[in-house]
């Protein structure tokens, strides 16, 4: 089978499989209660785990001077480092992210281990949680998409309208629901793992005439198999709720098609000029912008993980939040240059947890000592970035005192999409950001 035809057979058998829409159980007869302030949010962890003081205090230099501005004297000319200008220009043209909103250099994530699992959890949920987790299990509370999806009144009824994009460190998939009662998975979000399912990578796996003859008939449990990779137990028989409607499979399907012509079209398929820096974390963004462009999604979550490499190269830790910072750059220069989301979308900018003062032993090419994340005060210490438009969110507005905890996004976007006030009483503990209001 050539190559081309069978990633198209592929990409439509599979589309259904790892992309899970699902229908919302029947009952809800409201809409949401509450004012709706925007009708699009864009959640966007900066995960991996960022230290304040390659950020917003910027002790290398200002390794985000897409997002941020100056406070460091500029650009640290370091040995090994990336600048922005080596990847391509600012997305932003003369412009920094910060200006579009609020940035909040002082944020805290209060409780519980400094873990990449725990952080995306409390993320998530809105709740801390000091418990020993099982990696392949969902949360005990109720995730943003559950609370979106069964609160926020007629259009979250559609799948489409919420989507969980995450890296593909293996858990991240079973954050889309939990196993709280009267939530769970009719009311998940719609999953999408790039750097697995539409990735160079990916097609090896699936498609290299190498690995399968030409007369080897692939199941479509083969494929799917591939493509979950550690999301196969959604797809058991104890998650019989888990559906897809007639039309949003067809779009899906349609989508995915269009995803992997587009990706084998050519080697730069980013077409941003950036091809021979792509990493996760800008394959993530580009594909959150197909989403973005295809559905106009009301709840959007994506994850950034590269920076995780800063346990063993501090170096790369430092190039890899250059590109994340192009990144997210890029992704809101996108959100203002589409109809329908253009005006209408806040973005929220937060990494899930920070990391340790003390280096660890591992030393790099350069010299320069790598960090952990074991739950020392400086791993607890990050920032965030709220913007949207100038009517919803204060512009070029910045808080530098400590102000809001990881547990205050949930309820946030809650309160922007106008669901906060039918959530039931006492779920989500944190508060709203209101203090980046216009």
């Amino acid at each position: 089978m050539k190559r081309r035809d069978f990633i198209k057979k592929a990409g439509l058998t599979a589309a259904g499989a790892v992309v899970a829409p699902y229908i919302l159980p029947s009952g809800r007869l409201f809409a949401a209660t509450g004012n709706r302030k925007v009708n699009h949010v864009v959640f966007c962890m900066l995960a991996g785990g960022i230290r304040n003081n390659e950020s917003v205090k910027q002790q290398e230099g200002n390794l985000m001077s897409t997002m941020l501005k100056d406070v460091s004297g500029g650009y640290a000319e370091e040995p090994g480092f990336l600048n922005v200008g080596d990847i391509s220009a600012n997305p932003l043209g003369g412009r920094r992210l910060q200006e579009f909103g609020s940035l909040l250099k002082d944020v805290r994530f209060a409780e519980g281990p400094t873990g990449h699992y725990n952080g995306h959890i409390t993320a998530l949920t809105g709740r801390y949680t000091t418990a020993n987790l099982n990696l392949r299990s969902n949360p005990d509370y109720p995730t943003i998409f559950e609370y979106y999806r069964k609160h926020a009144g007629d259009s979250a009824m559609s799948a489409l309208n919420a989507w969980w994009i995450s890296d593909s460190l293996g858990p991240y998939p079973s954050l889309n629901y939990s196993s709280y009662p009267g939530y769970g998975a009719g009311y998940g979000a719609n999953f999408m793992q790039p750097s697995s399912l539409i990735s160079n990578k990916g097609y090896n796996a699936i498609g290299n005439s190498l690995n399968f003859t030409a007369d080897e008939k692939l199941s479509t449990e083969k494929i799917r198999s591939f493509c979950d990779g550690n999301f196969a137990a959604q797809f058991s028989a104890e998650s019989v709720g888990v559906v897809n409607s007639i039309t949003e499979r067809e779009q899906l399907e349609l989508f995915l098609n269009e995803l992997f012509n587009d990706s084998i079209s050519g080697a730069d398929f980013l077409n941003w000029g950036v091809s021979g820096w792509v990493n996760s974390d800008l394959t993530n963004v580009y594909y959150t912008e197909k989403v973005l462009e295809k559905f106009k999604p009301e709840l959007t979550v994506l994850n950034l993980q590269a920076v995780d490499i800063c346990h063993s190269n501090f170096t790369k830790y430092c190039n890899n939040l250059v590109k994340a910072d192009w990144g997210v750059s890029h992704l809101w220069n996108f959100i203002q240059s589409t109809p329908g989301l253009a005006n209408d979308t806040v973005m929220i900018v937060m990494p899930e947890h920070g990391r340790n003062s003390e280096p660890n032993t591992v030393v790099d090419a350069y010299g320069r000592p790598a960090y952990d994340h074991t739950s020392d005060d400086n791993s607890r210490e990050v920032f965030s970035m709220i913007l949207g438009p100038y009517n919803v969110i204060k512009q070029d507005h910045e808080i530098s005192s400590l102000y809001g905890e990881s547990i205050d996004i949930a309820p946030t976007i809650a309160n922007l999409l106008g669901f906060d006030v039918d959530i039931p009483s006492g779920l989500l503990p944190g508060k709203v950001l209101t203090d980046v209001y216009a």
